[in-house]
């Protein structure tokens, strides 16, 4: 049986969403060989074509058009589910990104709608969306744009709101957060694409169903996350734009990726 690489992150959504594929528990002509990497590294991967389906930012879409298609399943969109810019103190936007700013890397959708909101960023330091928080905390940067489980945990280190960018979005254009998508390579024949996007849909409709299924693989790549922030990422980012994406999904990406 033919092999897919599958690049998708360790975070809880993913890893609950894409669970029963990974496992072999819904029906596929192929077997799965997941790699479980940081979104910022899928992005950078995916200039090379690494993998055979992979988890995109929507920022990245436009810098790697010609060698990925966009699946309708398996994405990460929604209302409510922006990135934050947080800070030390309460600060207006504009003095928060006058100073150093860390971002969880430069192809993310947090970055191309934080650049969108804060066209005069300061200096800009990437690092790993875990780490942020302590680098905002300790002073190393002015303000952090956080994204994945930090939105629940920011207050713990002391930090505070400086905006919700997809509160930002969702006023500017009455459409979902678009974060981002499940896509196969371009080379891939049309009827292996289709099989992959009904059985990404089928491991999201499993974990629906199963809601418990993925529990002990949810938790061994959640790393130190408690369980209340794992279920709070888990019931914010799989949705059902996670099934199918529909057309507002659609309409919503393609105002992020036409956006300069």
């Amino acid at each position: 049986m033919r092999e897919l690489t599958f690049g998708y992150s360790p975070c809880p959504n993913d890893t609950f969403a894409f669970h029963a594929l990974a496992h072999g528990l819904v029906e596929a002509p192929f077997r799965i060989r997941p790699v479980l990497l940081d979104i910022e590294e899928l992005n950078r991967r995916a200039h090379e074509g690494a993998f055979d389906l992979t988890k995109l930012s929507v920022g990245a879409f436009a810098a790697v058009g010609d060698r990925y298609t966009l699946l309708p399943s398996g994405a990460a969109l929604g209302h409510g589910v922006g990135p934050l810019v947080v800070a030390r103190t309460a600060v207006s936007l504009e003095e928060a990104v006058r100073g150093r700013v860390a971002i969880p890397g430069r192809e993310t959708t947090a970055y191309r709608l934080l650049r969108l909101a804060a066209p005069h960023l300061g200096q800009v330091t990437e690092l790993r969306y875990d780490q942020i928080l302590r680098a905002v905390e300790t002073g190393d940067v002015d303000a952090g744009l956080i994204i994945h489980e930090s939105r629940f945990t920011y207050a713990d280190h002391g930090l505070v709101k400086v905006i919700d960018l997809g509160d930002w979005w969702e006023h500017e254009t009455r459409l979902p957060v678009p974060l981002a998508g499940i896509c196969a390579r371009s080379d891939m024949d049309e009827a292996t694409r289709a099989a992959a996007e009904r059985a990404i849909r089928a491991s999201v409709q499993y974990a629906f169903d199963h809601p418990d299924a993925s529990r002990d693989y949810t938790r061994a790549h959640a790393q130190e996350m408690s369980d209340e922030v794992c279920a709070q990422h888990i019931a914010l980012y799989v949705n059902a734009h996670s099934l199918d994406i529909g057309d507002e999904g659609m309409r919503a990406i393609a105002r992020l990726v036409g956006e300069r």
